[in-house]
């Protein structure tokens, strides 16, 4: 397979934006979890019952040997468990047997029925997800985030001191500055990033409907929960769930995809306000030798960048939706919709990645054009109408909302000699119509940031 062969843009067209993302969420990715997962186990197991099991004491001086399997895991090492499966028809059981082949090397192939001793494909599978997912989140998603995050707070503090024309509901609106209006997208950012964090990666370990079963007819004087609970945290670095079925019950998960999802719809908000600011003349974009902007209008620099970023956010969070929609749900003990479901986990991501780097990629190509900017702040002087009626309120004077509106609410243009004329009319103090004469589209902008 390559580029132009592959089915998915994932793995064809934007493979390099997400290439990392093969180390947590590939097949072979899952397959050495899988490994990890079972290997650790194994040996946490072999801690508890070496006084049951006297054999399994010597497993402490082989622990780094043992590691080394997961550590140096090879495609030659997955493509041998992909075999293995084609006989048994179950991927998590041909690990199991891969590892009994390792144990066989290693000259202890009397302990190897302790390898994935009481448990069920689920315990694998609901420890090796999550694990991936977190250190995916810890090393690739959570900086990226973080990445915009930063870019958003160096623009609000550059530009916190431009004035710029709002708009609501489309109309001009009270002036603004640029740097607050990106400040913004980084103060939300920043706010539901700090949420994504406080969401704990969750495993489910508890054996083949969650009640350690066969462990306690095995070993009835062992606290299973305590030595799962320390498992999962200790040799993992999860949060075991207390009650399950026979498969987690993947409400965190859901949090997480809809964490995700709520950063992305910033994120698509900001692609279109970038979008639209770019069509308004507020930025131009820096242009490359050789580029081509319309295969018809030579002219062009279209913001593509935004619009790539806005769709592929678009298709991560239809997916993140039906993740979090679809896996917390399952028939009674367990049905196997999960199973194809989680194996998608990664593609929300990548398409997210991919956007994020779309809109590195464009927020780094704009050139502020002040000149339009100011352009359309000096064409609305109407805006003013606000501060000036206010301040009228404040001094008492009968009737200035009605005043202002009278005076603005014309077909004919609002300039500063009308306002100045309209000043002029006022029965106010000199003080006061002195402060309403200092206001202007360009400094009636309230805090800048």
């Amino acid at each position: 397979m390559n580029s132009l062969n592959a089915v998915s843009p994932i793995d064809g067209r934007y493979r390099s934006k997400c290439e990392p993302l093969a180390k947590y969420f590939s097949e072979g990715a899952l397959i050495k979890y899988r490994v990890r997962v079972e290997v650790e186990y194994f040996i946490a197991l072999a801690e508890r019952l070496k006084a049951q099991r006297p054999a399994l004491a010597g497993v402490a001086a082989k622990a780094e040997a043992l590691r080394d399997i997961y550590r140096n895991f090879a495609d030659a090492d997955a493509q041998a468990i992909k075999d293995i499966e084609k006989v048994t028809n179950h991927d998590v059981k041909a690990v199991e047997y891969f590892l009994k082949g390792k144990f066989d090397e290693m000259g202890i192939a009397d302990l190897k029925e302790f390898i994935h001793f009481g448990l069920t494909s689920q315990d694998i599978n609901n420890t090796s997800v999550p694990l991936s997912m977190k250190e995916c989140h810890d090393e690739v998603l959570l900086p990226a985030y973080r990445r915009i995050q930063a870019l958003l707070d160096e623009r609000a503090e550059e530009w916190k001191d431009i004035p710029m024309l709002a708009h609501t509901h489309g109309q001009p609106a009270s002036p603004t500055t640029l740097g607050k209006e990106w400040g913004v997208f980084a103060y939300r950012l920043r706010r539901q990033i700090e949420e994504l964090e406080r969401i704990p990666f969750t495993a489910k370990f508890g054996g083949a409907t969650g009640n350690f079963n066969a462990h306690l007819a095995a070993f009835p004087d062992i606290d299973w929960r305590a030595f799962g609970n320390d498992f999962v945290k200790t040799h993992l670095g999860l949060e075991r769930q207390q009650l399950t079925t026979q498969i987690e019950n993947y409400d965190m998960m859901a949090a997480w995809f809809d964490a995700c999802k709520r950063i992305n719809v910033i994120l698509i908000d900001l692609c279109r306000d970038v979008w639209t600011y770019v069509s308004m003349e507020y930025f131009k974009q820096k242009i490359k030798a050789g580029e081509v902007g319309s295969s018809a209008m030579p002219h062009k620099v279209n913001p593509i960048d935004f619009e790539n970023a806005e769709g592929n956010l678009g298709l991560a969070n239809a997916i993140f939706e039906h993740l979090s929609h679809k896996l917390p749900v399952s028939r009674m003990q367990r049905d196997l919709t999960d199973s194809t479901v989680s194996r998608n986990i990664g593609v929300p991501i990548a398409h997210t990645l991919i956007s994020i780097a779309s809109l590195e990629k464009g927020l780094g190509k704009l050139l502020l054009n002040e000149q339009a900017l100011y352009r359309d702040l000096e064409n609305n002087w109407a805006v003013v109408a606000e501060a000036i009626q206010t301040i009228l309120r404040s001094v008492g004077y009968p009737n200035p909302y009605e005043a202002l509106k009278q005076l603005t609410r014309t077909n004919e243009k609002v300039t500063a000699d009308t306002i100045a004329a309209f000043v002029e009319t006022l029965d106010v103090a000199p003080e006061i119509k002195e402060r309403i004469r200092h206001i202007t589209p360009h400094n009636y902008i309230g805090y800048s940031l």
